[in-house]
């Protein structure tokens, strides 16, 4: 066979596991080969049981004292193992034959590999892959590590690793072209690497290997950062190709404004306008990401960009993922911008005929220069007269044929800003977000006091109902956030509306009011504008506050069964609360036992207010694909790379990547092809 073979030559391998195997992008042997191991399994040694840890997959090697049947709703198979110096393990089957119970008997030495667990008696092992070398079965131990493939449908991994195999034994007698060859000159060959990766020898450094850090993982890693950086560098290059409306960078409604504000800019904020005015007076479309923490003051920065547009006679944009954030938008946008008398349109999926009738006529019109709302803005009915600049809020919530519809409403590329108040990690830009130019907030206006945080468990309820009378007492408004709207009781949480009524008994003379996602628009609105006008003294919420409201008077957070949110999520509600001069705190409650995960999340938001250093943890703890949403899949599932073990990495792809950029078209291509396949392309930014 040869590398070009379609895998469906691989004997055994039948109609149906082609076509999974092929729904993953894997169509011939050399596909196989560059479907990596994500881990390993070392089976080189024995460990005693004295040194094993909870969690460490180990192999082992004991001697049967007894088997039982355990009656229960579900029967179980109990082994007792023994070994030298009196240690013991206990493997314990949920799923058994009679053939597996017959076959494990008193006194018989068992080779077993799997992962320590404690059990009310000790140390166990659950469904372990076993061997009874007493019986002359083959033992476990191996000279190298044994590699673990992803999976995919109903897929086996004897299966997989028989096919990578046959995939292996074609490599040997083929040749594999090597796009990358001429840069790694201190690196082995595509194909060492892939040898070494898929059958690690005696003589490798196992742990790197284990670790990620060996050489042949280093060199496909970086090829694949590349390959990935690259195939969106050309995405930003072919865009750059395209003709947009050349802005002139006018001054008279920037300076307007400037009276009109009555406070100074951040110099972050300065640069920013700087860097979005370059863009906006060049023939190339704009596509650039304005990042900043919660309350840095990005608005500010998307209605300065706003009036180039409207000063160059085009029309703005502004679309928001939710009404709650549309609604704060429109006012926002509107407290700027009606003072120059530049007209605000507002767009919703809510709104009535008539008023809709209304807002699309201005829109067609051009009546209005500056429009804001929702997904409603690419609905086929709304024309604009003369779209220049799009502006994108919470841009990761959309999906990017989504973003690419609203685009392709203006008559030339228009001009494209997308904003997050998710701060992304330094290497999920770089990779995730290569083709955008970057502006970032990095200081929060004057006079903003980082908020204090504080954890307490919700057996200190009472507390905090004294601490909510203290602060109203003040003159001070208060946020609680339940995150649930109903009883529960598989998730344990206290539901909004049981929240309320509590709260409504223990706080008599304050007004206590519920808002939640199935309350009607009008009446949320209605709701959120009586908190903003201090009418309400406790706002309890489900997370539809979590970006976007803006009340300087609140100064008081509580975040319920906190332990069940994200870092970011709680980071965004926490941002929500110091927006005035009076000094803040967030509470986060949690029920008792937490996971060691959420008491991670819960300790760095009780250190830190920086919004980078909680996105680089929040990477860690959950991943690209969490963070990133559907639309940057291809980031999330490389074959070898992963953007937070391997940030370290990530430079020197990139000056790979600049080197890549001076080759022909043709080999570009086929180093995207090999690490990217064709679907994956829908994933990039439009």
């Amino acid at each position: 066979m040869t590398l070009s073979d379609p895998i469906i030559s691989i004997h055994g391998l039948g109609p149906k596991a082609r076509d999974t195997l092929n729904a993953i992008g894997i169509y011939n042997l050399e596909h196989l080969l560059f479907h990596l191991p994500f881990r390993y399994q070392n089976k080189t040694h024995f460990t005693k049981l004295n040194k094993a840890c909870v969690g460490d997959e180990i192999l082992v090697q004991l001697t049967i004292d007894d088997v039982q049947i355990i009656p229960s709703r579900t029967h179980q198979m109990l082994c007792y193992l023994s070994g030298e110096n009196g240690q013991r393990l206990l493997l314990r089957f949920f799923h058994f034959n009679q053939y597996q119970r017959e076959q494990l008997t008193r006194g018989d030495i068992i080779q077993c590999f799997g992962e320590v667990k404690i059990g009310k008696d000790g140390l166990e092992m659950h469904h372990p892959e076993y061997r009874l070398i007493s019986k002359g079965q083959a033992t476990l131990l191996d000279k190298t590590l044994s590699p673990i493939y992803p999976l995919t449908g109903n897929i086996h991994q004897p299966q997989m690793k028989k096919w990578v195999d046959a995939a292996m034994d074609a490599l040997k007698n083929s040749s594999l072209v090597d796009n990358f060859e001429q840069f790694t000159h201190s690196m082995p060959s595509l194909k060492q690497a892939l040898s070494t990766l898929h059958h690690p020898q005696e003589d490798e450094d196992l742990d790197k290997i284990a670790q990620f850090r060996h050489i042949a993982q280093q060199r496909l890693i970086i090829e694949e950062l590349c390959a990935q950086q690259l195939s969106l560098l050309k995405l930003k290059e072919q865009r750059k190709q395209k003709i947009a409306n050349i802005f002139t960078i006018k001054d008279t409604l920037s300076n307007q404004l400037h009276q009109y504000l009555g406070f100074d800019l951040t110099k972050a904020q300065q640069r920013s306008i700087a860097e979005i005015n370059v863009d906006l007076s060049s023939n190339h479309p704009m596509l650039r990401l304005l990042q900043g923490d919660v309350g840095s003051g990005k608005t500010i920065v998307a209605v300065f960009a706003c009036l180039q547009a409207v000063e160059n006679g085009f029309q703005a944009v502004v679309m928001a993922p939710t009404e709650i954030l549309a609604h704060q938008h429109l006012q926002g946008f509107s407290d700027y911008l009606n003072p120059l008398n530049i007209e605000v349109a507002f767009l919703t999926g809510s709104q009535n005929a008539s008023t809709r009738r209304e807002q699309l006529e201005k829109i067609q019109s051009g009546g209005a220069q500056v429009v804001v709302g929702t997904h409603a803005l690419f609905q086929e009915s709304v024309e604009f007269s003369k779209l220049g600049l799009v502006i994108i809020d919470e841009q990761h919530k959309f999906g990017v044929h989504q973003r690419l519809s609203l685009a392709q409403k203006a008559h030339n590329t228009p001009h494209q800003l997308v904003m997050t108040a998710t701060p992304i990690p330094r290497s999920l830009t770089m990779s995730a977000y290569a083709d955008l130019d970057s502006s970032i907030i990095d200081e929060l206006p004057p006079g903003r006091t980082p908020v204090q945080t504080v954890a307490l468990s919700n057996e200190r309820k009472g507390e905090v109902i004294d601490k909510i009378k203290q602060v109203c007492d003040a003159n001070n408004q208060v946020y609680w956030v339940c995150t649930l709207i109903d009883e529960s009781e598989a998730l344990r949480a206290e539901s909004a509306t049981n929240t309320h009524l509590h709260l409504q008994e223990n706080l008599p003379g304050l007004s206590v009011v519920l808002i939640h996602g199935r309350i009607n628009k009008d009446e949320k609105t209605a709701i959120m504008q009586q908190f903003e006008q201090g009418e309400i003294n406790v706002l309890v919420a489900t997370t539809v506050i979590e970006v976007g409201v803006n009340v300087p008077n609140a100064s008081l957070m509580v975040i319920e069964n906190s332990e069940r949110l994200g870092l970011a999520q709680l980071h965004q509600l926490r941002g929500r609360v110091g927006r005035g001069s009076d000094k803040s705190i967030c509470i986060l409650m949690y029920q008792p036992l937490l996971s060691r995960n959420a008491t991670q999340r819960l300790d760095i938001l009780r250190k830190t207010n920086d919004g980078f250093a909680i996105a680089n943890k929040d990477l860690e703890l959950r991943g690209p694909g969490e963070i990133l949403g559907t639309q940057q899949t291809g980031v999330a599932d490389m074959k070898i790379a992963n953007v937070v073990r391997d940030g370290y990495l990530i430079e020197k792809a990139r000056s790979y990547c600049e080197q890549f950029m001076q080759e022909d078209t043709i080999k570009q291509q086929a180093l995207i092809l090999r690490w990217i396949s064709d679907d994956k392309s829908q994933y990039a930014n439009t």
